[in-house]
């Protein structure tokens, strides 16, 4: 079976309940309010309440079905707040340049698909296949591959330039073909690129003149020129980043030798409308219906069902966060404790997933979007996350210790002899930790450290 009947097939499975949980289990806590406003204004069965009644909801089918959601925006303590740089802000600034190129409907629904997939060095990591199964979830609609491959070549042309490559290679090329009039140098180090990028990530200069045919000297501007190139194409936009205060989704706080996890959202409490109740109720013991009557009542009966659809999934969202929140704290207890990252255990999305007994995707999808307040600063939920493991002795740490641990070994090295990848992996062996050099130079990439030559100081 293909993965496109794969896809249908489970699209087919899910209810409509099911696809409005999934697309407000996206939605952060500070929108969730316009989420539920929206539904007021579309949906006439629905109505705001101010205190719980469940009076006409039992006559109804014996369930309640009133947003639960209890709620601490008063005893949110904004002195918590983080003003870092919001990761929103870039994104927004993406999202504003759509309006400027030419797009289509469906074509929007894929770019704000994938500038929300981007992640916070401005890569595209995710496959497009997965790409394509998040909007048949929240949007309910089956695109094909090359439908995404064409939006997403109209995404990477928004700057900065390099913006939703899959790989550093793409990145670097995506620079250079945006470059106006290309010089020959220009030229030469597009040719490096495409064709002999491991050799030059390698630092094997020598089969690269062999290679081409240009002279030494040009090739060696080429060079000069790649180094000169944005490897984190999020970094780029610097100068549109706004310093924004970020409003966490959760607050944690610690009570006797428990955590107490607080929404910090002011949710409406909505309800099914009293008098469309009624006129259904009245509809319904008509035996003998005339068309208008019949029209009426399968309009009633369907919005009446729709507004029980989105209570419930928001009922269900507040559940799931609720259950997703706390198992974290269980599995990273020791950091909520005591605020160190090397205490941050190993943890991947299968592993909460298997305790909250749900899928690995519903995990994806709260953990994209949120960000929790604790005692010791505010982050958002990926930071709990190991992109990896490393063996240390015969444990497994987290990706963020051998990155913390790399940093410190940089930060102290002599400026006039720093050390390569391959001394920074044996320095990292003897501290315990089995890693590869190859691993050394992704994680050094990653903390936006040069290489040693780069790194020299006379």
């Amino acid at each position: 079976m293909s993965r496109l009947e794969l896809r249908q097939n489970l699209k087919q499975k899910l209810s409509p309940q099911q696809i409005q949980f999934m697309k407000l289990l996206q939605v952060s806590n500070s929108n969730i309010e316009s989420e539920i406003k929206k539904e007021l204004e579309e949906n006439p069965a629905l109505e705001e309440v101010e205190n719980n009644d469940k009076e006409t909801l039992d006559d109804l089918n014996q369930l309640d079905y009133k947003s639960s959601q209890k709620t601490s925006k008063d005893s949110y303590d904004y002195s918590k707040e983080s003003n870092i740089s919001s990761k929103e802000s870039f994104r927004e600034n993406l999202l504003n340049q759509l309006n400027y190129i030419e797009l289509n409907s469906n074509e929007k629904i894929i770019a704000n698909q994938i500038i929300g997939s981007l992640e916070n060095d401005g890569y595209l990591r995710r496959d497009l296949e997965s790409v394509i199964d998040d909007i048949a979830f929240t949007e309910n609609i089956e695109f094909k591959l090359e439908e995404v491959k064409k939006v997403l070549l109209k995404v990477q042309k928004l700057e900065p330039s390099g913006i939703a490559s899959r790989n550093l290679e793409e990145c670097l090329t995506i620079q250079v073909n945006s470059v106006e009039d290309p010089s020959e140098v220009h030229l030469i180090a597009k040719e490096i690129l495409i064709n002999s990028f491991d050799d030059f990530k390698q630092k094997q200069f020598n089969k690269i003149y062999e290679k081409f045919q240009s002279p030494k000297e040009k090739i060696n501007e080429a060079f000069d020129y790649i180094k000169t190139l944005n490897p984190i194409p999020s970094g780029g936009m610097e100068d549109y980043t706004t310093t924004e205060f970020l409003m966490p989704d959760f607050i944690i706080k610690k009570g006797d030798n428990e955590f107490v996890v607080e929404f910090t959202s002011d949710t409406k409490q909505i309800n099914v409308n009293k008098s469309y109740i009624s006129m259904f109720d009245q509809l319904s013991k008509m035996k003998d219906k005339d068309s208008e009557s019949k029209e009426s009542y399968d309009f009633i009966k369907n919005k009446i069902q729709s507004a029980k659809w989105f209570i419930e999934a928001l009922n269900q969202r507040y559940n799931t966060l609720n259950k997703t929140m706390n198992a974290i704290i269980e599995y990273q207890r020791k950091f909520f404790e005591d605020g160190e990252e090397n205490d941050l255990k190993p943890m991947i999305l299968k592993d909460i997933a298997e305790i909250i007994k749900m899928d690995i995707s519903t995990v994806s999808r709260i953990v994209s979007s949120k960000v929790v307040q604790t005692d010791f600063g505010v982050f958002p939920l990926k930071y709990f996350f190991s992109e990896s493991t490393i063996m240390k002795g015969k444990e497994y740490v987290s990706s963020k210790v051998v990155k913390n641990f790399l940093k410190d070994l940089i930060h102290s090295e002599n400026k006039e002899r720093p050390l390569s990848d391959e001394l920074l992996e044996k320095k990292l062996k003897v501290e315990g930790f089995k890693v590869a050099r190859r691993t050394v130079a992704k994680y050094r990439e990653q903390l936006n450290i040069p290489v040693a030559r780069l790194r020299k100081e006379y």
